[in-house]
């Protein structure tokens, strides 16, 4: 019975513990897209979450922990949304079905339709990516996350193309580093512009430029 109670007593520790940590990152996801990561005090962050800095100390040593604790879980959300759109879009291809650059073109489209509006992410990273630049301190954790979070993608969106019997005619990490940056590109343009583009997939940029992109760095398995 004292052991239960013990694991009882450390479960219940845990689950309070993580929404701690749950909040704290909602509260910093917020504070940093409205004020900028450098802006951002400690302070901010735990009043927007409801606790105090000693809260804070105890799941985060710094803000730039408390990023990339962030960066985590919205890059592990967008793997998800990316998966649902292989299982969804996916299934009524193979390997033994025609791709043309129109079906491919739609493709590309419709995955991007279900990432939803980054337009805020886009500001945190895009902060933290400037922040990263004048730290040598925090350059190499940041390299070392944007190059596992591309290298990732980039397995993924290989699978998804070797399903339908197509694959990179370079390295999957280069081309993914390519759709990133025009994606990027494109949702920066559209802040700056003040645009009500609802989706990045309706973007000029993307339009014009990842389909035809996609199209010329693949080719049949």
């Amino acid at each position: 019975m004292s052991t239960s109670l013990d694991q009882l007593e450390t479960q219940g520790e845990t689950a309070r513990r993580r929404k701690t940590r749950d909040r704290l990152i909602d509260a910093a996801y917020e504070v940093f897209a409205e004020t900028g990561i450098h802006a951002a005090s400690v302070e901010m962050i735990t009043e927007r979450a409801g606790f105090t800095r000693g809260a804070f100390y105890s799941n985060f040593d710094s803000k730039e922990e408390l990023f990339f604790a962030l960066a985590e879980r919205e890059n592990r959300l967008r793997f998800e949304r990316l998966q649902d759109g292989v299982d969804s879009i996916l299934p009524g291809l193979d390997a033994a079905t025609a791709v043309t650059d129109e079906t491919l073109s739609t493709l590309v489209m419709r995955f991007l339709e279900m990432q939803g509006d980054d337009r805020r992410w886009c500001l945190v990273q895009s902060e933290f990516r400037l922040l990263a630049m004048r730290d040598a301190a925090v350059a190499a954790s940041y390299l070392e996350y944007q190059r596992d979070f591309q290298a990732s993608l980039a397995a993924r969106l290989d699978d998804a193309l070797r399903s339908v019997g197509l694959t990179f005619v370079i390295d999957p990490v280069a081309v993914t580093r390519m759709i990133v940056n025009v994606y990027e590109s494109a949702m920066q343009e559209s802040i700056l512009e003040g645009s009500n583009v609802p989706n990045m997939s309706q973007s000029p940029i993307v339009l014009g430029t990842l389909p035809p992109l996609i199209q010329s760095l693949t080719r049949p398995l």
